[in-house]
């Protein structure tokens, strides 16, 4: 009877969900993607085509291009060698002239680099030309240096070039001014090569298709790496008539790692001689482009030509897809788009035949606000004040430190459990695992899978050691192991990792809930942060394994309910769902590659082994993990709660990776629906904001702040427990029993405050990418430290001075290997455990071995398989 209530519960929810879904799609509107502003005009009152363009040293370089005269089709092309610099003004623009190029150019490719703006190749008359230099502004003595480059294989213009980190691409063009001359080259040069004997144009293979001329080339991330687009362009076969004009509307990707190309979906419509670029993270703009519907009534209608279809493409690199993105005020063909500030600029160009527009246009990607709403906002506030009376409520329990920082060790190994799981699963890996998957596939399930693979060697190589001591900070056995240094500087590094992790789980995840709830970043960071002091502060750890196991439900609820309805989005339900994933290989989960290079990659190899390393470190050196072997009445409990943890990583990884697949079929099938203002990364958050039924989206809200707060919660009790214990009850610098626990409170109030003032400095100020610096050097001593404890544990002879030499020279090692090798960052892990192991063994051939009482300290006097 009580199975049959519930099955109609659940009908009842997934109609009402439906229903909910069915108006959130209904209420969808067109929206404007770009807002269009007329800049400065050029001082060639005809305007120019095919000019090159480019931003350098914060102004735009106009240089060359051509034009017809009046009466247009009365008169021969013009070529301009002039060159025109717009400035910006404290109160607008400015432009200067009086400089000039070598020789009158047109319809070359042109990239704006850090070393200047990059000009290349072109046509004058009759020829094409190879020459490639830089032109740079000398902003002081108002005037144009130039320098020269390694020319192209051979002539090219009427191509196009695009640029990832140092190295330029060009693609396409014509070696004559015949169109019969269009070719299929594809060249690369890398400018980070300059003052080196291979700083030449290399040849690469060329794309899957036919050759062209007129086509548009752009750089943009596919969700893995980043890669060169070649989109549409012209042709015609040698001898063939010009009526036999090939329009072309094929695209093509190529993968610079992987040095290969691979068809992709046709634009709608051709676009040869358009414009380009990249926008946000994933998006492809064309903003201007001729379709061929006119190409040979041109000398027909002359001034009667209604000019070029004014239609703006965008096409999205993750889901493979095309979408009309509005009408454009003018179509500028042969122009160049680029980017100036957090704007792009579209330069003069060609607005029907013969016919120059001298408009250069500021053109800015459109946000769209989202709308939070009452319900949200009611269900949020609601989760927030229960976590609060929780912290209340636990309150009256805390009698002294060991009920402070062991929850007086009372608490359940189911709790306990669950603990482990939210704190090991930030509101960043909420919102960052989903992004993940949707970007590229299941290749990370692995890496999740070895917490699992891992639990058996924790529970009986690494638990006793804690168990036995009856540790408070996972840090006292190695001052019992080795010696008082080596447990302060593990205390130390600790304390100062932990601040930091605060308060990025507090920045990052407040830039995604602002996105979503339209609340001011700092606002977001104060919820999740003074709440969680006022909890955590009061009740202790108890209070936050109590929050921690709710907000863990919360989390995963909020994920469970938005695969639901991404699934009820999708036409054609979970089987359609199935279908599109298989089709786009989303389920791919393990690379086969044992190549020289695999170490750079996500082969399996390097999954396995990098998702060891990664999950031994909390498990065997990180208090906040630790503590909670140590918050349970005994070991056969603290077996339970690392069970536990494991259990719930598999069906939480399926789901999380199952929300991923699940957004990428959803928005291939409505690619309408995505914002290109918003990082990958974000991909999560988007669809909460725009898709999920008033109050389900505050319930998902809640998840994000749970698993921020559960992460924020663990670091500043976990924190207070290393200072009170590590740093004071050593020394014996208070009295009584009460003045530890009052310090406990202090301690946790104090570093909440810090965490959260750090984070609020993130989101005022530039020092983010300081102190992530900062963050990473002490990140290399996560792995060393956790190869100091398996040294103690499992190399007996290992005195303390090996011991510490081996986890700086660990570090060092890493560091290394960061800074100058290509070694997959899944591998860091490993790579910072193995040094430090290997070396502090190796040094205790050398150095003095040790020679204090190891009873109970190693796995020789510990270990039993029946304990």
């Amino acid at each position: 009877m009580c199975y049959k209530k519930v099955v109609i519960l659940f009908l009842i929810f997934i109609c009402v969900i439906s229903s909910s879904v069915a108006a959130a799609s209904d209420s969808s509107e067109a929206r404007e993607y770009l807002s269009w502003e007329s800049l400065s005009d050029l001082p060639e009152s005809l305007g120019v085509a095919g000019s090159f363009a480019g931003v350098y040293d914060d102004a735009l370089i106009v240089a060359g291009g051509a034009n017809f005269q009046k009466p247009y089709w009365e008169s021969d092309k013009q070529w301009y060698d002039k060159i025109w610099i717009l400035e910006k003004t404290e109160s607008d623009y400015k432009w200067y002239s009086g400089s000039e190029l070598d020789r009158p150019i047109a319809y070359g490719m042109s990239i704006s680099t850090d070393n200047g703006l990059v000009c290349i190749g072109g046509a004058y008359w009759q020829q094409c030309y190879s020459d490639v230099f830089i032109l740079r502004w000398d902003r002081n003595n108002k005037k144009i240096i130039k320098e020269t480059l390694p020319s192209l294989p051979e002539p090219c213009a009427y191509g196009s070039a695009a640029v990832i980190d140092d190295i330029i691409y060009v693609a396409g063009g014509q070696s004559s001014l015949n169109l019969e001359s269009a070719m299929n080259n594809f060249w690369s040069l890398d400018l980070s090569q300059k003052d080196s004997e291979d700083f030449t144009w290399q040849e690469l293979s060329s794309w899957p298709g036919p050759s062209r001329a007129f086509n548009i080339t752009v750089s943009q991330h596919n969700g893995q790496s980043d890669c060169i687009y070649l989109i549409s362009g012209r042709r015609i076969e040698k001898g063939a008539d010009v009526s036999e004009t090939e329009f072309l509307k094929d695209v093509y990707e190529y993968n610079p790692l992987e040095k290969s190309w691979q068809k992709k979906m046709d634009v709608p419509s051709c676009v040869m001689a358009g414009s380009g670029i990249d926008v946000g993270q994933s998006h492809i703009f064309i903003l201007s482009g001729a379709d061929g519907s006119l190409f040979f009534k041109g000398a027909e209608l002359k001034l009667n030509h209604p000019g070029f279809p004014k239609q703006i493409w965008t096409y999205h690199t993750i889901t493979d897809t095309w979408i009309s993105a509005g009408k454009a005020p003018a179509n500028q063909v042969t122009s160049t788009a680029v980017k100036w500030d957090d704007s792009i600029v579209l330069v003069s160009g060609e607005i029907m035949p013969r016919v120059r527009s001298p408009k250069i246009w500021q053109i800015k990607p459109v946000k769209i606000k989202s709308s939070f709403g009452f319900l949200n906002f009611t269900t949020l506030v609601i989760y927030l004040l229960a976590m609060v009376a929780v912290g209340f409520y636990f309150s009256f329990r805390n009698k002294d430190t060991n009920d402070f920082f062991r929850g007086g060790q009372r608490l359940p190994g189911w709790a306990a459990g669950l603990s482990i799981f939210a704190t090991m699963l930030s509101s960043i890996t909420f919102v960052a695992i989903p992004a993940k998957v949707y970007s590229t596939d299941w290749t990370f399930f692995v890496v999740n899978m070895m917490a699992i693979v891992v639990t058996p060697f924790v529970i009986y190589f690494v638990l006793p050691f804690f168990r036995r001591i009856d540790a408070t900070s996972a840090y006292e056995y190695l001052e019992k192991r080795f010696n008082i240094l080596a447990r302060l500087f593990a205390s130390f590094s600790f304390v100062l990792f932990q601040i930091g992790r605060m308060a990025i789980v507090m920045f990052l995840p407040a830039l995604a809930l602002t996105a979503i709830t339209g609340l001011p970043v700092s606002y977001c960071i104060l919820a999740m942060g003074v709440l969680s002091i006022i909890y955590c502060t009061m009740g202790g750890l108890e209070a936050v394994i109590w929050t921690d196991s709710i907000q863990t439900f919360i989390l995963l609820g909020g994920a469970f309910l938005s695969l639901v309805i991404v699934l009820l989005n999708i036409e054609g339900g979970p089987a359609e769902f199935f279908t599109i994933a298989n089709e786009n290989s989303k389920f791919h989960a393990i690379n086969f590659d044992f190549s020289s290079t695999s170490f750079m990659t996500t082969a399996l190899w390097v999954m396995i082994i990098g998702g060891i390393g990664q999950s031994l470190i909390p498990y065997v050196s990180d208090q906040a993990v630790v503590q909670r072997y140590l918050a349970v009445s005994d070991i056969k409990t603290a077996r339970i709660s690392i069970l536990t943890n494991a259990i719930i990583i598999i069906p939480a990884t399926l789901l999380f990776f199952s929300v991923g697949t699940a957004l990428f079929v959803f928005y291939k099938a409505n690619p309408q629906k995505l914002d290109p203002t918003f990082q990958n990364d974000a991909i999560f958050p988007l669809f909460i904001s725009r898709e999920l039924p008033i109050g389900i989206s505050g319930l998902v809200v809640a998840g994000i702040f749970a698993a921020a707060q559960s992460t924020v919660s663990t670091s500043m009790n976990s924190i207070s427990t290393v200072i009170v214990t590590d740093f004071v009850k050593p020394f014996g610098l208070l009295k009584t029993e009460r003045g530890y626990l009052n310090l406990a409170r202090f301690c946790t109030f104090f570093f909440g405050v810090l965490g959260t003032l750090l984070a609020l400095l993130f989101a005022a100020s530039d020092i983010k990418s300081l102190w992530e610096s900062f963050m990473g050097i002490l990140g290399l001593f996560g792995g060393s430290m956790c190869g100091l404890f398996l040294l103690g544990i499992f190399v007996p002879r290992v005195g303390s001075v090996a011991a510490i030499s081996g986890a700086i020279t660990g570090a060092v090692i890493l560091f290394l290997v960061q800074s100058f090798t290509q070694v997959s960052f899944l591998l860091y892990a490993a790579v910072g455990i193995l040094s430090c192991f290997i070396c502090g063994y190796l040094l205790s051939f050398i150095l003095p071995k040790n020679k204090k009482d190891l009873s109970g300290l190693t796995i020789n006097t510990v270990w039993s398989p029946h304990d």
